[in-house]
């Protein structure tokens, strides 16, 4: 058996290979779609000014290095997905390992509050006609992620064909975007100036930058989550290369347009005052006309969709921690009748319920990129070490000074020298925290008891067994 390619049990039937190139692009292209510029464009703008583009295109560059570690992983270890199991193999070190996956649930968590208080605070309130209130918005917010819970916990399941239509119906309000730009530029409106203007306020023009970019680097995430398919995809050391890489570009591409069109209509203060309003904005500017109901039911969509995967993977990833014994146990408690996980979809439901309560969007989306900055930078390094573990199949292999710099960058981004608010830092510390209380009440327990735990992080990963 190859090195790195965990043998079939006997009698076990392997996944089905249904997934050829083109599949495989639109479930990246879906992936990294969503809350991310549907919701925070006015909190980008407010950071950088009139040169919105640049820190999408810079969040993209670091997001395509990065990409490129994944896909050696991937092709050399198929059936090991996942930024934990990969932490696992490189340094065999149990709680950095749970601490990479813990991290992971909790960047899920707080993406889907951001979808959550987008959806309270906009799309739901412009769809039906309603004044979105701060007390309105929690609410919402509040009714949305309970929501998301119950259905989570009637059990959903997801096929990539319907991602595929998702994708398109999500694709087509950034496209409605774009096409008003191009009309609106083409009637010689917008002021091109603006897209070279970087608003310092008391800072540096590097630090306006990459304050930007680490908070635009929320909306590139997902890509990541497409190794999980590796044992459905046909020939994957082949075709993943090319799906990941230009399912990317495809997405960059469509965000910076987006970003282009909405700085050549609006001034980046105006974006700003608009919050999770700036595409709408952008619409009121360009396309007067446009109905709002139409986008916003679409941006509605987007982000509901966002929230509901996000809160799966979350509430999955808790329950393979629990299920591998290196949590409480308890938190893994599945339900007789529907068969789902629905302690660990409380346990995560709690969480969102406190942090749409209490924190800002633009807060959380900043934690997301912080959370998934310093797990991306693990990767890189951790591609490094396992260099020296060979494998006999072919597969990519990707030039060492790239995970080098993918991996620097990546710390840079997730430091203070990057401008980087401090709450994330703490929203992102108590998350954490609680990740360390779970294992310290469980390495307790089962010291008590005498028992040893075995971490299997392929379980971990895909939520258990």
């Amino acid at each position: 058996m190859t090195e790195g390619i965990k043998e079939q049990a006997p009698g076990k039937p392997e996944l089905k290979r249904a997934i050829g190139p083109k599949l495989l692009l639109f479930f990246v292209v879906g992936d990294i779609l969503g809350t991310g510029i549907y919701a925070l464009t006015g909190q980008v703008a407010g950071r950088v000014g009139g040169a919105l583009w640049l820190p999408f295109l810079l969040a993209f560059v670091i997001a395509f290095l990065t990409a490129f570690s994944y896909l050696e992983l991937v092709g050399k270890f198929p059936q090991a997905a996942g930024a934990a199991l990969y932490t696992h193999r490189a340094f065999k070190i149990q709680f950095l390992t749970f601490m990479v996956a813990f991290a992971v649930m909790c960047s899920g968590i707080t993406s889907a509050s951001s979808a959550a208080i987008a959806f309270g605070g906009t799309y739901l309130p412009k769809t039906f006609g309603l004044t979105a209130t701060m007390t309105l918005t929690t609410i919402l917010a509040i009714a949305f992620v309970v929501l998301v819970a119950a259905v989570n916990f009637r059990g959903v399941s997801e096929s990539v064909k319907a991602n595929v239509v998702l994708t398109c119906i999500e694709l087509a309000g950034l496209l409605i975007i774009i096409a008003v730009g191009v009309f609106a530029v083409a009637s010689g409106d917008g002021d091109p100036a603006r897209l070279t203007q970087v608003d310092t306020h008391d800072q540096t023009w590097l630090v306006a930058i990459t304050s930007a970019t680490s908070l635009a680097f929320f909306a590139m995430v997902g890509f990541e989550d497409s190794v999980n398919m590796a044992e459905e995809c046909k020939d994957p050391a082949r075709i993943f290369p090319k799906a990941m890489l230009w399912g990317m570009v495809v997405a960059a591409t469509i965000y910076i347009l987006v970003s282009v069109t909405s700085s050549l209509l609006v001034p980046a203060d105006e974006l700003q005052k608009s919050g999770s309003n700036a595409l709408l904005k952008v619409l009121d500017v360009g396309a007067p006309g446009f109905p709002h109901v139409v986008f916003s039911a679409i941006g509605m969509f987007a982000v509901i969709n966002s929230a509901l995967i996000n809160m799966m993977m979350a509430s999955r990833l808790l329950y393979g921690m629990a299920n591998e014994r290196i949590i409480p146990r308890q938190l893994g408690t599945v339900h007789p009748f529907r068969r789902t996980p629905w302690v660990s979809i409380l346990f995560t439901t709690v969480i969102a319920v406190i942090l749409v309560s209490t924190v800002d969007i633009s807060v959380l989306g900043g934690t997301t990129a912080l959370l998934l900055l310093v797990v991306f930078a693990i990767v890189n390094i951790a591609l490094l070490v396992l260099r020296k573990t060979k494998v006999s199949h072919p597969h990519f292999r990707t030039p060492t000074v790239i995970p080098v710099i993918a991996a620097v960058l990546c710390l840079y981004l997730a430091s203070p020298l990057s401008g980087r608010p401090a709450r994330d830092y703490g929203i992102a510390g108590i998350l954490l925290g609680v990740g360390v209380i779970l294992w310290l009440i469980n390495f307790i327990y089962t010291k008590v008891r005498g028992e040893e735990v075995t971490l299997n992080p392929e379980a971990l990963s895909k939520g258990g067994d």
